[in-house]
């Protein structure tokens, strides 16, 4: 089923979408990381904000609101990057490995900026999703015209994310596995992940539905450089900044 690279020049790249992804997702990080867990958690906030037309701590509020919504933008293009990286990679044990040990290297970062703790078992960062997604994938690829092994295939992963409580759990599984059935469909894909986006996001005005504009606007070419290690690296990283910017805000 897998396919050769796409030969369209019109549109975005590979590496645009992934700069999108990863923008929206410092913007919602921010909200989490220094909004919620920060100013809204630490600080006393000032009891009135009239000049504003807001009370109490209620401004901070609204802004992490905004930003929360912003960022529902990125998981979506995160999944349907996973399935393009899927039918293109040469080796998908390494894309699978590659996944799972930044997994491993993301666990402490996203811990501290999200939960103020080294180790929160009760909630793994988005490259574990992303990697149950990927084995759930080959392996229901593998069984191509068995539908109820490929039923088994879609429940284990939606079981192991439930159990290790992976970002996003069963939607994620479920977005990652739409994506993929209807690769060659992009009408049916957009339909479908995006009705299962816009209720994902409900509490954000279903805004991840928005995902699927750039996603749509996708040429199909890489980008003129290899930012591979770079998007990989990014995800830890900004964790990390964010803790300390949080640190150095509520001192």
């Amino acid at each position: 089923m897998k396919e050769s690279l796409s030969t369209r020049t019109k549109g975005i790249s590979g590496n645009t979408l992934k700069m999108i992804a990863i923008v929206t997702m410092l913007i919602d990080h921010i909200g989490v990381a220094i909004i919620e867990n920060g100013i809204l958690k630490y600080q006393d906030i000032p009891p009135d904000w009239e000049i504003f037309g807001f009370q109490g701590g209620s401004m901070w509020s609204m802004a992490d609101l905004v930003l929360r919504t912003i960022g529902r933008v990125a998981f979506p293009i995160f999944c349907f990057l996973l399935v393009e990286g899927f039918f293109h990679t040469r080796d998908i044990k390494k894309y699978g490995a590659r996944l799972f040990l930044f997994a491993l290297i993301s666990e402490i970062p996203f811990d501290l900026a999200l939960f103020d703790q080294w180790f929160y078992p009760g909630y793994q960062n988005v490259y574990f999703t992303l990697f149950i997604g990927l084995w759930v994938i080959y392996w229901y690829e593998k069984f191509l015209g068995d539908p109820f092994k490929r039923t088994l295939v879609f429940l284990a992963g939606c079981g192991a994310a439930v159990i290790l409580k992976c970002d996003y759990d069963i939607i994620g599984i479920a977005m990652i596995l739409l994506f993929y059935v209807f690769y060659k469909n992009k009408k049916m894909q957009t339909i479908f992940a995006g009705i299962l986006a816009a209720v994902e996001s409900l509490s954000c005005f279903g805004a991840a539905i928005l995902a699927f504009i750039p996603i749509r606007m996708y040429s199909g070419a890489r980008g003129k450089r290899n930012l591979k290690y770079f998007f990989y690296w990014f995800y830890p990283a900004h964790l990390v900044l964010l803790y300390i910017l949080r640190l150095i805000i509520i001192k």
